[in-house]
């Protein structure tokens, strides 16, 4: 086992010893954090200073009770996924509105080097408490690690590496997916294809681990012909259900591992002339609001999206036993895109 701070955690620096590095006093660093204005621009220069060097860390907490203000959260995307996206939004701004806060959404989008940097400076000049990071960012270290070293207390939704930040909300991706796949071989189906995430998005990868762990055990084979690659977005979706609808031995079910997919699916289908679910049953995952808007509507597995964003506020304000729950549960949400094989597997 390594030792000193290699094998684990520095200590974390307080207010006092902020003070003692800027040479200034305790409360002219509190006025720096909360009201930065009221400080003489050489003098919050020395205290950002002393807070960067000591990576020092202000419990937003304390500072919401100490000053009797709002926290400012900032949700930080970078997701193709505009039903995911809008699930998250509402649930963090009906916890915001509950708990006295006020939400700052940031899109991310392009720009990839300098995300660090621009997501820091962003914060920053917003002058946020805290951030929530969705997937894909939730999954980017640099990202993590440049706000942990700036102070700035991160809470990850669905990450690969829940330690890596102050907090994590999430599901079991693995098993919500096996429980769609072993529905539909439950209901005949022997060919069932899956249509996987974008490249580096790891919630996709292990839904994909849970749709071939749940072939295998029903002694079913994976095949990586009734694989395609999407991106998350209903076109990606649409391409992918259309390179395995034309396949010579074609699926009788398509899982995909977004509903904005699956809705592309849907609409391959159709396109083919091929009947839902009489010639092919689609499934998604997430059920977002196109889940039961399309035609027909979609059986999805259900994960609580806006409850998630509302947690990652939880958390960010320190709310009791925000941080000692598990992973949150998932559901099946039965509709009409399923249906049994219209030829037997």
């Amino acid at each position: 086992m390594a030792d000193g701070q290699e094998g684990g955690r520095r200590p974390q620096a307080t207010i006092r010893e902020v003070a003692e590095r800027a040479g200034v006093s305790q409360m002219t660093v509190s006025r720096v954090l909360n009201s930065p204005d009221l400080v003489k621009p050489e003098t919050r220069a020395r205290v950002q200073e002393a807070i960067e060097a000591l990576r020092y860390r202000p419990n937003i907490l304390a500072r919401t009770l100490a000053g009797g203000r709002a926290l400012f959260i900032g949700l930080l995307y970078d997701n193709p996924s505009h039903g995911y996206l809008s699930e998250l939004l509402l649930g963090a701004l009906e916890r915001c509105r509950q708990a006295g806060h006020h939400l700052v959404v940031e899109d991310l989008s392009g720009d990839e080097a300098a995300k660090p940097s621009i997501i820091v400076n962003r914060a920053r000049d917003g002058g946020l408490d805290g951030v929530i990071i969705i997937p894909p960012l939730s999954d980017d270290a640099s990202v993590v690690r440049a706000l942990r070293e700036a102070g700035i207390a991160c809470v990850l939704i669905a990450p690969s590496n829940p330690e890596h930040g102050d907090g994590a909300v999430s599901i079991d991706d693995a098993e919500a997916a096996a429980s769609m796949t072993r529905y539909l071989i439950e209901r005949g189906h022997e060919r069932i294809g899956f249509i996987s995430g974008p490249v580096g998005h790891s919630a996709g990868v292990i839904r994909q681990e849970g749709y071939r762990a749940a072939l295998e055990a029903a002694g079913l084979p994976y095949e990586e012909a009734h694989v395609a690659k999407g991106a998350f977005t209903y076109r990606s979706g649409m391409m992918a259900a259309e390179h395995l609808l034309r396949t010579p031995v074609r699926p009788t079910a398509i899982f995909a591992g977004n509903d904005d997919m699956a809705a592309g699916a849907i609409a391959a289908a159709h396109r083919l002339g091929l009947k839902v679910p009489e010639d092919v049953s689609i499934a998604g995952f997430d059920d977002t609001a196109i889940a039961s808007t399309v035609w027909p509507q979609l059986t999805t597995v259900r994960q609580p999206i806006a409850e998630m964003a509302a947690r990652a506020v939880s958390i960010l304000g320190r709310e009791e036993g925000a941080e000692a729950q598990g992973p949150l549960p998932t559901s099946i949400i039965e509709r009409a895109s399923v249906g049994p094989p219209h030829v037997k597997a």
